[in-house]
């Protein structure tokens, strides 16, 4: 029964640690790119989906 709970455990570590690891990435290249850039790249990604954006 405990390797079934340990390996249980095991699994839900590595998709927390690969969200932690991109979340982090993400945050990082938006802190270092410029304003202008991200929105552009925002505003397509809502027209690209079909979001009413203006």
């Amino acid at each position: 029964m405990t390797a079934l709970v340990q390996s249980a455990a095991k699994s839900s570590v590595l998709p927390f640690v690969t969200a932690m690891i991109l979340g982090l990435g993400i945050i990082t290249i938006a802190g270092h790119v410029q304003a202008s850039t991200l929105h552009d790249a925002a505003h397509d990604v809502r027209h690209a989906t079909g979001f009413p954006c203006h």
